[in-house]
């Protein structure tokens, strides 16, 4: 498996992949490579020509960080593929006051094992137009 920064990334491989894990990003495909485009920073991985996992941050550059989207191809989960991703990301922000993700029920215990704690007694709120979670 190798990692790329590049942000050449092949659209039908990138929608593919958000609609592999059901992820309603899928339905808006050009709103979706755009905001991965203008990610501070993405991280993809690939096996031969396979788009098989995809992370990005979002950053002011110095201080903080944020993880929006860490996704691996369904038939390549639990071989380390994302941990690989969110390591290669977490490296690049190395220092930096804080690094912030929003996890669910689903990745809790992944964030953990790479480092990630519940915030206090913060609570993450947005205004979501998808169904997915």
């Amino acid at each position: 498996m190798n990692l790329s920064e590049s942000r050449d990334l092949p659209a039908d491989k990138v929608i593919a992949l958000y609609a592999a894990n059901g992820w309603s990003a899928a339905s808006k495909p050009q709103e979706l490579c755009n905001a991965l485009h203008n990610s501070h920073s993405i991280v993809s991985a690939w096996i031969g020509k396979e788009l098989v996992g995809l992370g990005n941050a979002l950053s002011d550059g110095f201080l903080v960080v944020y993880y929006p989207h860490l996704l691996v191809l369904p038939s390549y989960h639990g071989q380390g593929i994302g941990g690989r991703i969110l390591e290669h990301l977490k490296m690049k922000y190395h220092g930096f006051h804080q690094h912030i993700l929003v996890a669910d029920g689903r990745t809790i215990e992944f964030y953990k094992k790479h480092g990630f704690e519940q915030a206090g007694s913060t609570q993450p709120m947005w205004i979501y137009q998808g169904a997915d979670h």
